[in-house]
């Protein structure tokens, strides 16, 4: 201890490295940034004190460190022994910002989560390759420079600091292995909502469990992805959720991710990102540069977010059309605004004979009645199998008020828990009908509605848009009616239920106990 507190800024190693600024002290070992006075560049230099018995073992995994060649990892650079009775381990300098900084703000948005989650898999599936294990694998390890380009530091530091003369065994390494996978999957689900499975580590909170049982990531923060929640729970979950494969390697993890995709990834709702700099979360992609390093103070790059776009195929073809039609566009005018009177012509016909049979259609109607509803199903186009209690549905037209469909138990907030837009029921009448009202009896209250309709010629609607909202009720109670004006015909009608009654403290359910459905044939 009396060696390492000798260690000063200004103080010169290897007539070369200049300490700067101490970084870190910990398990021992102390971390400087040092300027390479021959090369003039940062460098970060880790010591160990030559008299500490794992002095020898530090040296020697920092070597075999090296053996991994992937440009994530930061490079070793130098290794020198017994200078100033310090052990040393010299390596690059990064200009970056660690992770849990900024997850301390918020988390990070889907499509980025998902990108530095893929850059690190690779990074440590192919340390895997080489034999060379991570172990302490957080998010203070994980850095991003201002250009989007992810770093991994700290590979090897464990096994260095290990007690000395532990000799690996198969089942060990099998073991360092699975928990590098493991903490693939806690750095995933950290990204995604600014939580820890575990335990509290690195400014982050421990994240939440149910009956001993993690917490997925979409049942903790509203908007997670179901693509990269699924893979969340294929690596963490005890057993995974639907019967999916579990990950078992950082390469299966990187593939998966890499079959996400940004395009495909589509949240449920707004991510909220106000504190963090954009620059941090830019999704430029990763420049290895070629050789020497850069000075100490090399000259930054113009961003790419500053340069024109490439024109796209329309644009192209655009500028082709008009240079095709130089000197005759008055014939190419005239010509479109010909098209567009015959096209008026032809839709005022059309429409005067639709209406006359909208018309005789509407005076050949009889009274007001109940409806005959065909059928009835569930309708939870957002849930993750698409259905809500559907054994239960039927009995919204049994005629019988004591009985009804429930919903799922929410909790947190009466919005569903924050989780979904709304759940209903979906009514088929077995043909277009014109609608003029309709009487919902429910339990409970006070209750959110509202009433969307089909098109008459549409098939059964699998999600609630291009869907015609013609009511809200909002705060009803158990008894509500929809009066409609004369004329609406559809086929299928949505009870849409978006804010839920409190069944006990912090917990929501709704539950539809009967509709009844008035209009003609």
């Amino acid at each position: 201890m009396s060696e390492r507190r000798t260690m000063a800024s200004g103080d010169v190693l290897a007539d070369r490295y200049e300490l700067q600024d101490l970084v870190t002290e910990r398990l021992g070992s102390v971390t400087w940034r040092a300027n390479d006075s021959i090369l003039n560049r940062n460098v970060g230099i880790e010591m160990l004190p030559s008299a500490d018995p794992r002095a020898d073992h530090f040296i020697e995994a920092a070597r075999r460190s090296t053996t991994v060649t992937d440009p994530r990892f930061l490079r070793v650079l130098d290794l020198i022994e017994d200078d100033h009775g310090q052990h040393l381990v010299v390596r690059e300098w990064a200009r970056a910002f660690p992770l849990d900084q900024l997850l301390a703000q918020s988390p990070l948005p889907n499509p980025r989560a998902a990108r530095v989650m893929t850059e690190v898999a690779e990074a440590v599936a192919h340390a895997h390759e080489r034999g060379v294990y991570h172990r302490r694998l957080t998010p203070h390890h994980v850095l991003l420079k201002q250009s989007g380009a992810v770093r991994v530091v700290g590979l090897g530091v464990a096994s260095a600091l290990a007690p000395a003369g532990h000799q690996d065994t198969i089942d060990d390494l099998q073991a360092y292995e699975r928990l590098d996978v493991d903490s693939l999957g806690k750095l995933l689900y950290a990204c995604l909502v600014s939580r820890w499975p575990g335990a509290h580590i690195d400014q982050l909170r421990a994240a939440p469990t149910e009956h001993g049982r993690l917490l997925r990531p979409r049942q903790v923060r509203a908007g997670v992805s179901r693509e990269l929640d699924a893979i969340c729970d294929r690596i963490l979950g005890d057993p995974p959720a639907h019967h999916r494969p579990r990950l078992t390697t950082a390469d299966d993890i990187a593939r998966a991710l890499h079959l996400v995709g940004d395009e495909s990834i589509t949240p449920d709702g707004p991510t909220t990102l106000t504190r963090v700099s954009p620059d941090l979360l830019r999704l430029d992609p990763v420049v290895v540069p070629e050789g020497p390093p850069p000075g100490l103070a090399p000259p930054r790059r113009r961003p790419k977010a500053y340069e024109p776009a490439p024109p796209t195929t329309f644009e192209r073809g655009r500028a082709r059309a008009l240079g095709a039609t130089k000197g005759d566009r008055r014939y190419v005018l005239a010509g479109l605004a010909g098209f567009l009177v015959i096209a008026s012509i032809l839709g005022f016909l059309v429409s005067r004979t639709t209406g006359g049979e909208d018309n005789q259609l509407t005076h050949s109607t009889a009274a007001a009645r109940p409806l005959q509803v065909a059928s009835v199903n569930d309708f939870d186009p957002q849930g993750d199998d698409g259905a809500e209690n559907p054994r239960q549905v039927r009995r919204v037209i049994d005629g019988n008020v004591t009985t009804g469909w429930r919903t799922t138990t929410y909790f947190g907030q009466a919005a569903l828990g924050g989780l979904k837009d709304g759940v209903g029921v979906v009514l088929d009448l077995g043909g277009p009908r014109e609608l003029s009202s309709l009487r919902i009896r429910l339990a409970g209250g006070p209750t959110d509605v509202s009433v969307y309709a089909s098109s008459p010629g549409a098939s059964e609607p699998r999600t609630i848009k291009g869907m015609t909202k013609i009511a809200t009720l909002d705060a009803a109670g158990q008894d509500a009616s929809v009066t409609l004006p004369s004329g609406f015909f559809t086929r299928y009608v949505v009870v849409w239920l978006t804010k839920l009654p409190e069944v006990e403290p912090n917990s929501f359910r709704g539950e539809i106990r009967e509709i009844t459905v008035e209009g003609r044939t």
